[in-house]
């Protein structure tokens, strides 16, 4: 029997959250080692899966399958393909730098104080979070990627609402508030979502009769399963609605922006680099493979639904007074172009869907940590109380300048390649489609360059005056993603040699082709 290397995968960073939390509360350091050390060892696992993965060779790969709950046809079974790999290695790339990032998130709030915040559970539950994610790329059964879809949200809950951002202009109390509202609307949307995919995935099992994503694909594949018209509809919606919830799309995505104010900059970076990807992913694992007709049928309201999520999210992100709002409302805008990407239905549009969310998580990474660690200087989430940051702490302005450049997908930054795949996909089958998202591109350089305009240039303003720059800590957090924002701006090839065979199996799973240009290349 072969190592079973993805639920070690998935494993590892579970048994690193009962092993932080089970360090004594008096040793905080030591549980924040702990931790680093789990996600660093989870990383290389990822490596290992990455490099074992053949892009070549069959559509899910490195299987795992044993008898789970026989009466109901539930199986443990895992598998993957180019996507997945890909946005588990994304996963576990970014797990360690948040908890770099986080160090002292979750540090008593006074010295000597007996209000701890309990600093081993904030740790525990990334682990948790990190190994949810995973495993929920890796299922090929589709009720046991429910469980998991759905399981996530518990460790998210608490870390949105017991460990929140302590920047906070009316004070403590003000703060638990707004934390704890943020953490029940969080869950309360996802929940909803989550309860219209159960009915959904019983209904395909009633359909079906079992939960196997390749068996069920095959069997649709080769006729004996035959679902009627209305069914497959409605079961696609049900599917789609949970994953346009956890995506977000407009418009059930507004418990992003309070979630992304009222956690700390790591936390928010989780939400949405990591968590949020598994609702686009699964758009194109099981809406598209198992609903292909129903996915074709909802292309032309999706779109639309898309396009508004980029203008209404840029246009958002411009009017805003808090730097984590900002950066929320273009999230929003970003996830409209990758499920824009999604249901362009062209070859270039998933592979530049997929290769948008490993760089937007990178992206969204740099900006939200550097924007965490500005925050955590000053004590304030408003664009209004900085000013001139950059003549006190040119490293930390600099780098700032850097992550706002990639989300506006500035040429040579890893971003521009998936957006213009994306953009380019979508105008060759949907050109007006296409030319009204490009005015996100527009919006994207006026909310970014107004936004470091605000805070990094102008006057120093003497609350920033004794500003220190990025600590060592800091700067071993962002550097690394920043080397690869440009690594992957100038050559993308090594994530679209391994995604585009998975694409070019879901074009086929929708029988789909890509439109014929109108003027051939010359031979």
């Amino acid at each position: 029997m072969s190592f079973p290397l993805l639920t070690a995968t998935a494993a590892l960073p579970a048994v690193g959250a009962i092993a932080t939390a089970a360090v004594p509360a008096a040793r905080r350091t030591a549980a924040k080692w702990l931790a680093l050390l789990f996600s660093l060892a989870t990383l290389v696992l990822a490596i290992t899966v990455l490099v074992r993965f053949d892009p070549d060779g069959d559509r899910y790969q490195l299987t795992e399958s044993h008898a789970w709950i026989a009466d109901f046809g539930v199986r443990y079974e895992l598998g993957v393909d180019g996507i997945a790999v890909a946005l588990i290695a994304l996963t576990a790339l970014l797990i360690p730098f948040i908890v770099l990032a986080g160090w002292h998130d979750a540090d008593p709030l006074e010295t000597g104080s007996h209000r701890w915040r309990p600093t081993q559970g904030f740790f525990a539950l990334i682990l948790a979070v990190e190994a949810m994610v995973i495993l929920s790329f890796e299922a090929t059964d589709v009720f046991l990627f429910y469980i998991f879809f759905e399981a996530m949200l518990i460790p998210m809950y608490f870390l949105i609402g017991g460990f929140g951002d302590r920047a906070h202009e009316h004070g403590e109390k003000a703060a638990a508030t707004q934390r704890s509202y943020a953490a029940v609307k969080f869950l309360l949307y996802n929940l909803a979502g989550g309860l219209i995919m159960l009915a959904a995935v019983i209904g395909l099992y009633v359909v079906a009769g079992n939960f196997s994503l390749t068996e069920i694909a095959e069997a649709r594949a080769n006729g004996s399963l035959d679902m009627a018209t209305g069914t497959e509809r409605w079961l696609f919606l049900g599917f789609f609605f949970a994953f346009a919830v956890k995506a977000p799309l407009w418009p059930l995505h507004t418990w992003l922006p309070n979630a992304m104010q009222e956690s700390t900059a790591p936390v928010a970076v989780l939400i949405t680099a990591v968590v949020d990807k598994v609702g686009t992913f699964a758009m194109l694992r099981f809406c598209l493979q198992l609903f292909p007709e129903a996915s074709k049928w909802a292309t032309p309201v999706i779109l639309v639904l898309a396009v508004i999520s980029i203008i209404y999210g840029a246009l958002l992100a411009v009017g805003q007074r808090d730097i984590k709002r900002l950066i929320a409302y273009a999230s929003i805008s970003h996830f409209g172009f990758i499920v824009m990407g999604v249901f362009a239905m062209t070859s270039q549009g998933q592979s530049g869907a997929t290769l948008y969310m490993v760089n937007h998580g990178i992206s969204t990474a740099v900006l939200m940590l550097i924007a965490g660690f500005l925050i955590s200087r000053r004590g304030s989430r408003l664009i209004a109380d900085y000013g001139g940051v950059q003549k006190v702490a040119p490293v930390l302005a600099g780098t700032f300048l850097i992550g706002g450049l990639a989300t506006l997908s500035l040429p040579g930054l890893a971003p521009f390649v998936s957006e213009f795949l994306v953009l380019v996909g979508t105008f060759t089958r949907y050109p007006v489609i296409g030319i009204v998202a490009t005015l996100g591109i527009v919006l994207a350089a006026l909310y970014t360059l107004v936004l470091y305009q605000r805070t990094m240039t102008g006057p120093v303003k003497p609350e920033v005056a004794a500003m220190p720059d990025l600590r060592v800590r800091e700067i071993a957090v962002v550097a690394p993603l920043v080397v690869l924002l440009v690594f992957l701006g100038v050559y993308p090839k090594p994530v679209t040699d391994v995604v585009n065979p998975a694409v070019e199996q879901t074009m086929s799973d929708v029988e789909k082709k890509d439109p014929r240009p109108e003027v051939e290349a010359a031979k």
